[in-house]
């Protein structure tokens, strides 16, 4: 009896143990299949995952997966956004060349040329300038003036553009030459506007210094000619370069031409062109007076006799010009000076 309960106590325990292995392997199998459940086999077939191309193998994949953004801080957005553009910050950020103005370069026409604190014939006179001098100009103004590199303005009428003459001639020859829009646009501007003045500006009133400025510009000297046979002959321009050239006050100029002419009616004036009676020496006026083929150049030369006859030899008032001028006529002075004042009330 011992030996069969010995037997049967040992038929039990082999039994539990074959009933536990069992159940680890049926655990062991039911985890198996569970994970082949969630994972796609290593091998598949062809047609289903065709080849791969090497140009495929080269191209960058995306991520399966979704980046999780980066929460800035609200209370400091500057630095976040200098965080992320300063990269582009680098690439962008470049030396930028610094262009200067363009500089054209001028020649003097006039004999001397006045170098004027401001665009402005009223204003004060820096220096003289002769004809032939290269000036240097970087921009021009609406009324005709020129300022020069440096300080100073000088009229564009008695200035002539040579920088673009120069381009031209250095330039290889059989080559057509362009000239720079820049350096043209400048020239016709300055072109255009070398006649104009400020009509509203006001002119001076008149003075006893023959050689100062009158403020006068084109439109009031027509004005003061209008009516007169010295109108539509454009002596405006004249006597205004000779105010340019010489400092010889325009009021002062219409004023001699208005008397020694009769208003442009003399026949000195009208055979001869010749508006101040130069030259016409008492008993033979008419042949020993000077011929001009202008009226403009009567003008001119009055201008240059006036600047080196009397100015340059100290007669600066016109008192002081009457008596050499016209030693015959005591009221010389006294009539011209009445005649500026009439013709300023004319403005």
């Amino acid at each position: 009896m011992r030996i069969l309960h010995q037997i049967m106590g040992r038929g039990i325990v082999m039994r539990i143990k074959l009933i536990q292995q069992v159940f680890l392997y049926l655990l062991l199998l039911s985890l198996i299949i569970t994970l082949g459940m969630r994972y796609q086999p290593l091998n598949n077939n062809s047609a289903a995952n065709p080849p791969v191309s090497t140009a495929e193998l080269n191209t960058p994949v995306a991520p399966a997966y979704t980046p999780i953004p980066i929460i800035a801080d609200v209370q400091s957005p500057a630095t976040i956004q200098s965080i992320e553009q300063k990269p582009e910050l680098e690439e962008a950020v470049t030396e930028v060349p610094v262009t200067e103005e363009p500089i054209h370069t001028y020649k003097v026409t006039a004999y001397y040329l006045n170098v004027r604190t401001q665009p402005s014939a009223e204003s004060k006179i820096i220096k003289v300038v002769k004809q032939g001098t290269a000036l240097e100009i970087v921009a021009s103004t609406d009324n005709g003036w020129l300022e020069l590199k440096g300080e100073g303005y000088v009229h564009g009428r008695y200035a002539k553009l040579i920088k673009e003459e120069a381009e031209i001639a250095s330039a290889p020859k059989n080559v057509d030459v362009e000239p720079k829009v820049t350096i043209q646009s400048f020239k016709n501007a300055v072109t255009q506007q070398a006649d104009i003045k400020d009509a509203d500006a006001e002119p001076s009133q008149p003075t006893n210094i023959v050689q100062s400025d009158s403020g006068l510009t084109e439109a009031h000297i027509a004005k003061i000619l209008e009516g007169t046979a010295l109108a539509g002959h454009k002596l405006e321009e004249a006597i205004l370069e000779i105010e340019e050239e010489y400092g010889i006050n325009a009021y002062f100029t219409i004023a001699v031409m208005k008397l020694e002419s009769g208003n442009g009616k003399s026949w000195i004036a009208r055979k001869k062109n010749n508006l101040f009676g130069l030259n016409a020496i008492d008993g033979d006026k008419y042949n020993k007076a000077f011929s001009f083929k202008t009226k403009g150049d009567s003008v001119r030369k009055f201008g240059q006799l006036l600047s080196k006859n009397y100015v340059g030899k100290g007669l600066k008032t016109i008192e002081k010009v009457a008596k050499k001028y016209c030693p015959a006529n005591s009221k010389w002075s006294s009539l011209v000076k009445n005649i500026m004042k009439r013709d300023y009330r004319k403005l």
